[in-house]
């Protein structure tokens, strides 16, 4: 049962992170807003589009951000109480220091369920309205997929090479697919275009050719254009770069195991989306007994040296989260180290600062 000290201190951890994200999250839309105003009015985006957009990007930006607002908002309101002597008033009544961390504990740990649901769930349908919004008016002309040179593998004998890929017309260029089997191959089909026709969800291939290999002799069998189907969508052979960010818990793990089935090349992208929506929400424990152990102490500068202290850790903290994942999306670096590295050396920090506080 939760005693008066805990209730306390919930209330304070609780009340000022919910807090510093209502303070904050205006202050991003307005940023946002205006550096990208001139685009939206110059391509006539309709209001209601925007304000979806803001919405998804309110989420977004929570999800993305919610470790450095929890850090910040720990420091402010724990050295308020250290200002006001209240944690010393707290320690000497016989409060062990272990004791008075507890409600922070169960504070983080509120915020790490939360925080859990927002990244597995909420966040991923965010971020498609997000990124959709980007690139039809934002980055008009850009595109958020490869689609030129596309090489995959489908199945565990199948592999599909397509010189260019249309996303809208869903279509492609130079088609080629080859069966192979073991070390040999069976057969290979190719076909200037492939197009996928929606009516009833057949391939139409023109200029179509097929090599079928024996031991002693090749059959090739030549056609105009041939009606057929196939095993995949053709969409699927070049999803978009954001696609991981946009599936949920249980869809994301199906798409990175049909994903490495495949042999896709950016599996560690999608990795680094996967094991991130663990690691940040843990972050929530390490990052709050390091502000509490730095600004549970009274110190002569007050708040704002705690504070510079906070956001000085912070940085350092997003720096590497940042720095490792990006690591891990374009070589061949772990996405489980990469992602879990800031936190294991936070940790270490987080008990080093906690021992020197208990004294």
């Amino acid at each position: 049962m939760l005693s008066i000290l805990d209730r306390y201190i919930l209330r304070k951890y609780l009340g000022t992170f919910i807090l510093l994200l209502l303070l904050f999250i205006p202050i991003g839309i307005t940023v946002n807003l205006a550096e990208k105003i001139d685009k939206i009015l110059a391509n006539e985006v309709p209001f209601i589009e925007v304000a979806k957009y803001y919405l998804d990007f309110t989420v977004y930006f929570a999800n993305l951000l919610f470790p450095l607002f929890l850090f910040l908002s720990v420091i402010w309101f724990t050295s308020k109480l250290a200002n006001n002597t209240e944690v010393i008033a707290f320690l000497s009544s016989g409060v062990s220091f272990s004791r008075f961390l507890r409600p922070y504990i169960i504070g983080a740990t509120i915020v790490c369920l939360g925080a859990l649901v927002l990244g597995m769930y909420l966040a991923p349908m965010a971020s498609k309205g997000f990124n959709e919004f980007t690139y039809t008016y934002l980055k008009k002309g850009k595109r958020d997929r490869n689609q030129t040179n596309v090489f995959r593998q489908i199945n565990e004998n199948d592999y599909i090479y397509v010189s260019y890929f249309n996303v809208k017309e869903k279509s492609g260029n130079n088609f080629t697919l080859e069966h192979i089997e073991g070390n040999k191959m069976v057969y290979k089909i190719s076909a200037s275009r492939i197009k996928f026709n929606e009516a009833d969800s057949t391939y139409s291939l023109l200029n179509y050719k097929k090599r079928t290999i024996l031991e002693n002799e090749d059959i090739i069998e030549k056609r105009r254009r041939v009606d057929t189907t196939f095993t995949f969508e053709l969409e699927d052979l070049t999803p978009v770069e954001y696609i991981a960010e946009t599936l949920n818990f249980t869809e994301l793990n199906k798409f990175i195991k049909r994903e490495k089935e495949r042999g896709s090349s950016y599996i560690n992208r999608y990795e680094v989306v996967q094991y991130k929506r663990w690691s940040l929400p843990v972050s929530a424990y390490i990052l709050t007994v390091i502000a509490v152990a730095v600004s549970s102490i009274k110190r002569r500068g007050g708040m704002g040296v705690n504070l510079a202290i906070g956001i000085a850790i912070g940085m350092v903290y997003i720096f590497f989260d940042k720095i490792f994942g990006t690591m891990a999306e374009q070589s061949t670096f772990s996405p489980f180290i990469a992602t879990w590295f800031p936190n294991f050396v936070f940790g270490i920090l987080a008990v080093y600062l906690l021992r020197n506080a208990k004294r």
